[in-house]
């Protein structure tokens, strides 16, 4: 089975936001060899800090631990990040053969593993499942949560997954959802990179630009170096961050310090 490319048009057809992680179709420890299962997971991550705080560590991994570690991502808001197209460690040692990293798909929910599920997350978890039993032929009966594939997991917490299967053999059985009406500003940043701390590219000097024409970078941050350099710089070093912070705070934001769907509009000034 090759990269699994058509992953964000099938999270698409939940009718939940979707973003496309940049360079999420090569992403992976080499293609899918199949899918077999589906394996519901929680970060473990932050209690705070925005829709997906744990985006950074489900895509490119944390000490020990290559990324990406997932397919997907699903943030508190019901917005469904899509990963990675390859195979992802998310299931080792497994107690299932349908449920191992080169047999399933792993979503990652945000939650730090105590704090009650948002009603709108929980939703979009299970037409996630629907949709990709539907793409991949799969019965309910073949979602799975972490703890129950594996003995050293307790995620996803809380959830009673017969009655979480139920459901999603329920939505199953309906048919796909009527796709969501996106606005025209949603269209237009769905494809714009996620910035954040340490990122390093030229998408950092458009948000330096943007928050420059909002008014909100001090004077005093450039006044050694210069505007222009300042500008021009790619990198979201910890100042960045913190004016990104700021100028979230002011948008009434959660100031996460990612530049991601929610802040570009604002970022662009189409909010």
């Amino acid at each position: 089975m090759p990269y699994l490319t058509q992953l964000a048009e099938v999270a698409r057809r939940t009718g939940c936001p979707v973003t496309e992680v940049s360079g999420w179709k090569s992403r992976g420890h080499g293609p899918q060899p199949e899918v077999q299962g589906i394996v519901c997971h929680h970060t473990a991550g932050p209690a705070a800090g925005g829709d997906y705080p744990s985006l950074a560590v489900v895509r490119s991994g944390r000490p020990g631990l290559d990324g990406p570690l997932s397919q997907f991502g699903l943030g508190r808001s019901g917005r469904i990040y899509v990963v990675a197209a390859g195979r992802c460690w998310h299931n080792a040692p497994s107690t299932s053969p349908l449920h191992d990293n080169s047999s399933s798909i792993g979503i990652e929910a945000e939650n730090n593993g105590s704090q009650p599920w948002p009603a709108v997350q929980v939703d979009a978890y299970k037409r996630l499942c629907a949709e990709l039993c539907r793409e991949f032929g799969l019965a309910a009966s073949r979602v799975k949560a972490h703890r129950e594939v594996n003995t050293g997991k307790p995620d996803p917490h809380s959830i009673n997954m017969n009655a979480f299967r139920a459901a999603v053999a329920s939505l199953i059985k309906g048919g796909p959802a009527a796709p969501a009406a996106r606005s025209w500003t949603e269209d237009l940043v769905n494809d714009l990179p996620l910035v954040g701390p340490n990122t390093d590219s030229y998408a950092v000097k458009t948000v330096r630009g943007c928050l420059f024409a909002r008014g909100r970078v001090p004077k005093p941050l450039y006044a050694t170096v210069g505007l222009e350099a300042w500008l021009n710089r790619t990198k979201a070093d910890a100042e960045f961050v913190e004016v990104l912070k700021a100028f979230q705070h002011a948008e009434g934001l959660d100031g996460d310090g990612w530049c991601g769907p929610a802040t570009w509009p604002h970022a662009l000034g189409l909010a």
